[in-house]
């Protein structure tokens, strides 16, 4: 699968520089979420109908653990 060229900073960035934040890239068929301070590195992609339900799962997830 190809490289999405059409990387978007999330809402959810903040002030500043927006770099502590994840970047998203939509296609007709996969999403493609990365870290923004190091894009180079490892893309998780799914197809377009599981991607809500892992945000949802991560929602759910206490981040103390």
């Amino acid at each position: 699968m190809g490289t999405p060229d059409n990387w978007r900073k999330s809402s959810y960035s903040g002030p500043g520089d927006g770099n502590s934040c994840v970047e998203i890239a939509t296609a007709a068929t996969h999403i493609s979420i990365r870290d923004s301070k190091i894009p180079a590195r490892a893309t998780l992609t799914f197809p377009v109908a599981c991607f809500v339900p892992f945000i949802d799962a991560l929602k759910g997830l206490d981040p103390r653990r």
